[in-house]
């Protein structure tokens, strides 16, 4: 990854203190980006900025809840005043299926015994708050008349599993928003694409209790695995890309395809 490829640019990371976004934000950071790692508690995500400023990295830490829309508004003045604009948003916050049903590896739950409650819930946070994140940072793209946003999806086997109600459709449903963000917002010179890790990875989402048990299955994909296609959707070569779906996994075989 070259170092300093992305000097200058302006990156926001939801979900930032750990897992996916955590990587995420670290690999634009190093590449030479000013980050703004978001997440809804604040004591975690001092931690995880705090180690990285120590490299020297120029990363900031701002709590926001996406699913609250004066919290987002905060973080939007909050990043105008102090970087006047922003060229990334990565929508990565989310939860899993264990805030629904701590067993949903080894014993799914079918959709009806699901309570609205949770179902809200998840909703909530995985698909109405990419919406609101969105929305809310809006301003700053159309008046820079520039801008990219990297929506974070999974697998589409993960859509149609047994038991992953609500999961599944918060993931679905995500997808058609980013796919209808992007024609949205061609003429306004925004790109919006998807990411995705390619295969089970070790995230907080896996409990703790169930994580041995599908080491034992499957090979866990790392984190890191969104560093480098995440540096390149922030970079200038990704100028004028939209609407595209990307998997981590199969990053460097989708890049010589597209011969970028």
């Amino acid at each position: 990854m070259t170092e300093q490829m992305l000097q200058d640019k302006r990156a926001l990371v939801t979900g930032a203190s750990s897992g996916l976004g955590l990587a995420m934000a670290e690999a634009l950071a190093e590449a030479g980006a000013t980050v703004v790692l978001t997440a809804r508690s604040a004591d975690k995500l001092d931690t995880v900025v705090a180690s990285l400023a120590q490299r020297g990295l120029d990363v900031h830490a701002q709590v926001m809840d996406v699913r609250d829309e004066h919290s987002i508004a905060t973080a939007v003045d909050e990043v105008r005043q102090r970087w006047g604009g922003l060229d990334l948003l990565v929508n990565n916050a989310g939860i899993g299926m264990r805030t629904v049903n701590p067993d949903f590896l080894t014993d799914p739950q079918p959709f009806y015994q699901v309570s609205a409650a949770a179902f809200r819930d998840l909703i909530d946070t995985n698909l109405t708050g990419y919406f609101l994140v969105a929305k809310g940072f809006m301003p700053l793209f159309l008046e820079q008349r520039r801008g990219k946003i990297v929506n974070i999806t999974m697998n589409h086997a993960t859509m149609r599993r047994k038991g992953f109600v609500p999961y599944g459709p918060s993931r679905a449903g995500a997808e058609s928003l980013s796919l209808i963000m992007a024609e949205d917002l061609r003429e306004a010179n925004v790109d919006v694409n998807m990411l995705l890790p390619g295969g089970a990875t070790e995230t907080g989402m896996i409990p703790e209790q169930h994580k041995e048990a599908i080491k034992a299955q499957f090979d866990l994909l790392s984190p890191d695995v969104m560093a480098e296609p995440i540096v390149f959707l922030a970079s200038d070569a990704s100028d004028g890309l939209t609407g595209e779906r990307i998997v981590a996994s199969e990053f460097d075989e989708w890049r010589r395809q597209l011969k970028r």
